[in-house]
């Protein structure tokens, strides 16, 4: 004799009302659709259960995608945010000294960096000059072409407007006794307006992956851009 096993009444019931519970259940459905297989036998193949594998296979792939956009637009927000503050704080300061120390203060604080270096380009000695010796811990004076040299590393091609790399560690002559600390850096070309040499802002970070070249460079574009339009009102 054989017997068949009976589901009981109350599960029962409850299931005929509420069908939808199985149907989204996903561990109870591929449960199923193994019963279904093996009761079919190995002899035969069920298209049916195939077309949902994949179907379910293409839908963990759309989701994972869609998480994926969520988290890097939520990332673009932050960082769009971060950019923003930095900039209004930049601002803040009505004399020039304060400008530039407030730069290595606050405004790396918000852009979450560890050293903020401006260099600018220029013909004539200013190692003599007290007020760059006073603000030698942010301000660097160098010769003219050093800026490009210093971002190409005397390789061909041209000096982008953004460049974002990774370090084995920084330059002496740029982070001075912070360099053996830096991993990584993004290095900001600055147009000071006719008749000015060029001028470059290089963060630098202990992160290895805070700045790499698969980044996008808009927002630090951005902050140059800023950067640059305050500094010819400064230089004027």
């Amino acid at each position: 004799m054989t017997s068949t096993l009976k589901i009981d009444d109350d599960l029962r019931a409850k299931i005929i009302s509420r069908p939808s519970v199985i149907l989204d259940d996903k561990d109870v459905m591929h449960a199923l659709i193994a019963a279904n297989e093996k009761s079919m036998g190995t002899n035969i193949v069920d298209l049916r259960g195939i077309a949902m594998e994949r179907l379910e296979s293409r839908l963990d792939r759309l989701e994972d995608t869609h998480r994926s956009v969520i988290a890097a637009a939520y990332e673009n927000l932050a960082g769009t945010n971060q950019v923003h503050r930095a900039i209004l704080r930049m601002l803040d300061p009505t004399d020039f000294e304060t400008f530039l120390r407030n730069l290595s203060g606050e405004v790396a604080d918000i852009l979450r960096v560890d050293a903020v270096r401006l260099v600018l380009e220029s013909g004539e000695r200013a190692d003599d000059d007290p007020a760059i010796r006073k603000l030698g811990d942010v301000l660097m004076v160098a010769e003219p072409g050093f800026i490009a040299e210093y971002i190409t590393a005397g390789q061909m091609g041209g000096v982008r407007p953004v460049t974002l790399r990774q370090l084995a560690s920084g330059d002496a002559a740029i982070y001075g006794d912070k360099a053996a600390d830096q991993r990584s850096e993004a290095c900001l070309v600055l147009d000071f307006g006719p008749g000015r040499q060029p001028g470059m802002l290089v963060l630098g970070a202990e992160d290895p992956h805070q700045f790499t070249p698969q980044q996008g460079t808009d927002l630090l574009a951005f902050f140059a851009g800023v950067f640059e339009r305050s500094m010819r009102r400064w230089l004027a």
